[in-house]
């Protein structure tokens, strides 16, 4: 399967900038959407990006980003890799910190989602992959709101599949199980390799887009070695 022209939205360090890489060392032309473009200056120069602002929850603007994409072509792989975290006892949480970490979550996916497969439809060609995490298939204590975004976000993208993939699309939930690593938050010196490379992620994900299509994963998994599950 051929891609010409991604979308990543939620665009930061980590992991969608190791897809960004891997994106662009594959040939395809990368956008990037965050609601601060400033910290993705050094990652344009090295793929050579574009940067767009864009708030994920906001309808009119997921929906500009797209039409301004348009211009030169519209993404055939999107990827959405937005969502907020809220943490702390239940009794405690502020419902509006609350509904805004769900809206980041899942509503922008599903505003995303939208406009890509409007655009993937008629070709009948495309893939769209959406970020999950542990907290998609297990909730933790002190962190009900990102179980509930991570929840509904893989059941976004299993009803997505099931929808779209009859139809060209390639719908595909990865489930981070584990901490990334980060320049921040290096592996233990005395655990290596105990925290998932992004780059590593990346390249899993790149191999199940490049998929045949009579063998498609809706979903994978990707955990460091020392992972319990």
């Amino acid at each position: 399967m051929t891609y010409r022209r991604a979308l990543i939205v939620g665009a930061g360090p980590g992991f969608s900038a190791s897809l960004a890489r891997r994106f662009a060392r594959e040939g395809i032309a990368v956008a990037l959407a965050a609601r601060q473009t400033a910290k993705l200056a050094e990652l344009c120069a090295q793929t050579g990006a574009t940067a767009h602002a864009c708030d994920a929850a906001d309808p009119a603007q997921v929906a500009a980003l797209f039409t301004a994409l348009e211009a030169a072509g519209a993404p055939d792989l999107v990827v959405y890799n937005a969502s907020g975290r809220v943490r702390g006892p239940i009794a405690e949480l502020d419902p509006a910190e609350v509904q805004r970490a769900l809206q980041v979550s899942a509503y922008g996916a599903f505003l995303v989602a939208q406009q890509a497969a409007r655009r993937m439809l008629p070709a009948r060609h495309g893939a769209i992959v959406l970020t999950g995490a542990t907290a998609g298939v297990k909730g933790f204590a002190l962190s009900a709101p990102f179980a509930m975004g991570k929840f509904a976000l893989r059941g976004l993208a299993q009803s997505l599949a099931r929808e779209l993939a009859p139809q060209g699309i390639h719908v595909l939930h990865v489930v981070i199980d584990g901490g990334i690593r980060a320049d921040h938050r290096p592996d233990p010196a005395d655990a290596p390799d105990s925290m998932l490379a992004p780059d590593a992620i990346a390249d899993t994900t790149w191999h199940t887009l490049a998929q045949h299509r009579s063998a498609w994963s809706w979903e994978i998994e990707v955990r460091p070695w020392v992972e319990r599950f």
